[in-house]
């Protein structure tokens, strides 16, 4: 059996080398054996995936309904319509419960995720444990670049949460 990559717990960083910008976020992912650069698009969806399916193995052993944030990005004046309905037919297909009014999408264009208000509304509500997981059309509704994308799978994971896609990894 392969064993598929895990991120270490919550990193921290000397007060010294945190920059404004990050003050408040979680950590950046920086260890545990694992070279971001190096972490393939195949990689990552193994991660994602361990992820989703830890998180869905507790749920299902508590017997705890799972609630999800529906989550759309869009470029500046766009429509996030198409994309927000297909991750709620993907929490309705799965019988996920969309979490009160954390259906939402930002429009910031290709922007560093972990700074986009509605996607950071998202990480809040998990860690308050209001929903369970993100539901997002694909990775690129949170960004192209792989290490930015690792850095969102680790602060996910530091709230207990998971991130489901409706689409392929990167299916547009």
């Amino acid at each position: 059996m392969t064993r598929l990559p895990t991120l270490p717990p919550r990193a921290t960083r000397p007060a010294d080398r945190r920059s404004g910008a990050r003050a408040g976020r979680p950590p950046v992912h920086t260890g545990g054996g694992l070279l971001r650069e190096a972490m393939s698009a195949q990689d990552l969806r193994a991660l994602r995936e361990a992820q989703l399916n830890r998180a869905l193995q507790h749920l299902d052993a508590s017997g705890t309904t799972v609630r999800v944030g529906c989550y759309a990005l869009v470029g500046p004046g766009g429509d996030p319509g198409v994309r927000l309905r297909e991750t709620r037919a993907l929490a309705n297909r799965l019988g996920w419960a969309p979490g009160p009014r954390l259906v939402t999408y930002d429009s910031t264009g290709m922007t560093d995720p972990l700074i986009r208000p509605q996607l950071a509304r998202l990480l809040a509500a998990i860690g308050r444990e209001d929903i369970h997981g993100i539901v997002t059309v694909s990775r690129t509704d949170i960004t192209d670049f792989p290490t930015a994308y690792l850095d969102v799978l680790a602060a996910v994971q530091a709230r207990g949460g998971f991130l489901a896609l409706a689409r392929d990894e990167t299916g547009l």
